[in-house]
């Protein structure tokens, strides 16, 4: 699997591309400012330099011709300066100073008060900041020549800790808040996303709450809209078949009364079987029905007891399997269910692995023991029956769909057992599917939350 930085969430793409501008924002702010503060400290190591030079030529300057030497030998000289008195001007294999720094020069040296008879007559500057050296000589009146080099010091726009600290804690700051507001931001999809999936296993889940912003509270009033028409359409089509269902009770017991006054035994008993095969059909559709109107609370129960439970009453039920029905698994599990419907789904498994496979075997496994789907509770439900053909083993829960090889009249079944699980598992937010074991017979496997 090829990893990708551009994370999957939308949240996490936001609040990415966001960080990336502030970033981006911050390097360009921080290349400003470093330009500015290098700038600042070239001006002020600039005007320095020129006012030390300066004062070193003034001492010169008002020293008599002799006494120039020991004067300059007097002068405390900054570290790393160097001055002398010379007959000839500054001949250091240097670049010409840039005339915005000899501008900047002069007139710093102009601001130290000098009698206008001994200013320097004449400037030579050589040097800069790419040297990281600068010399000046200034012409005395008499014709000597007072040179002064002095180190140029590269500038530090990032010297400041103070500065750094707070553009850290700017941008960590800014971070957090952006991560915050992203995440608020996008909260509102992702609770629409959850009461999605909710509504898809139970067409009764609550409503979103309608409020936030107005597009916020847009989107939830649609869905809302929408899950009710979904709802009243599927309460239709259950309340119409369950009509149906029940008005069928009155013609068939009719049927199965005028039958008895038939002559023919074998029609009789044909008609009779047939009208008790119809009638089986009827039931399943109106407790099909009343399963998916049914609004039983949610509560703890031992899984492990109820398989154990379920497992007693289908021995009860076929005494010739019952050797056949074991159980493997912990001896207590507790999940949140609806009791009575999660055993009627498990029944309905169990009851079909001893009635088309003639032996039910049932594992269940923790979730830490659940393989991929961690977070669930894992059932498997085996039979050694001759399992399904692979292009029925989704089709057999369609509501009435049976496989004729093994669903036939004289098992009883109506196609409505499997469908109902599967409606009643996914209402507790999981899921059956059905598989062929490799050494013969079905698989049932259902996953719960835990």
């Amino acid at each position: 699997m090829r990893l990708s930085p551009w994370p999957r969430s939308l949240a996490g793409r936001t609040a990415l591309i966001v960080l990336t501008g502030l970033v981006l924002v911050q390097v360009a702010g921080l290349t400003i400012h470093a330009f500015d503060r290098i700038d600042l400290q070239r001006l002020g190591e600039a005007r320095d330099v020129a006012v030390r030079m300066i004062n070193i030529y003034r001492v010169v300057a008002t020293t008599p011709g002799p006494e120039r030497e020991d004067a300059l030998k007097d002068v405390t000289l900054p570290p790393g300066y160097t001055a002398a008195v010379s007959t000839t001007a500054p001949n250091d294999d240097m670049d010409i100073t840039p005339v915005p720094l000899q501008r900047l020069l002069r007139a710093s040296m102009a601001t130290t008060p000098i009698p206008g008879a001994i200013r320097p007559r004449e400037f030579i500057f050589l040097g800069n900041w790419a040297w990281r050296k600068l010399t000046v000589g200034m012409r005395l009146s008499d014709g000597f020549w007072v040179n002064v080099s002095a180190p140029l010091e590269p500038p530090r726009p990032w010297h400041s800790i103070t500065f750094l600290i707070a553009f850290l804690l700017m941008t960590i700051t800014a971070a957090l808040l952006i991560t915050w507001a992203v995440r608020r931001m996008v909260r509102p999809v992702q609770v629409l996303a959850s009461a999605a999936e909710a509504l898809g296993r139970d067409v009764f889940s609550p409503p979103l709450p309608e409020t936030g912003p107005l597009e916020t509270a847009t989107a939830a009033r649609a869905f809302n809209t929408m899950a009710a028409r979904i709802r009243r359409f599927v309460q239709d089509r259950t309340e119409m078949l369950t009509a149906i269902g029940h008005d069928l009770r009155t013609p068939i017991t009719r049927l199965k009364l005028r039958a008895e006054f038939v002559d023919d035994d074998e029609l009789r008993r044909k008609m009779l079987n047939d009208l008790e095969e119809l009638e089986a059909m009827v039931s399943a559709t109106l407790a099909f029905g009343r399963d998916s109107k049914s609004s039983e609370p949610v509560s703890p129960i031992d899984l492990a007891e109820l398989l154990q439970t379920v497992l007693d009453e289908a021995g009860d039920a076929e005494p010739t399997a019952a050797d056949k029905l074991k159980y493997d698994g912990p001896q207590h599990l507790t999940v949140r269910a609806r009791p009575l419907a999660l055993k009627r789904a498990l029944a309905n498994l169990i009851s079909n692995a001893v009635k088309y496979g003639g032996s039910a075997y049932v594992r269940l496994a923790h979730p830490a023991e659940a393989g991929a789907a961690r977070g669930f509770v894992r059932i498997e439900v085996e039979d050694e029956g001759p399992g399904i053909p692979p292009q029925e083993l989704d089709r057999v829960f369609e509501p009435f769909h049976r496989v004729e090889s093994s669903r036939n009249r004289e098992t009883g079944g109506v196609g409505l057992g499997l469908p109902i699980s599967r409606n009643i598992l996914r209402a507790h937010g999981g899921d059956v599917t059905l598989s062929n074991r490799a050494g013969g017979g079905a698989r049932a496997t259902v996953l719960i939350p835990a």
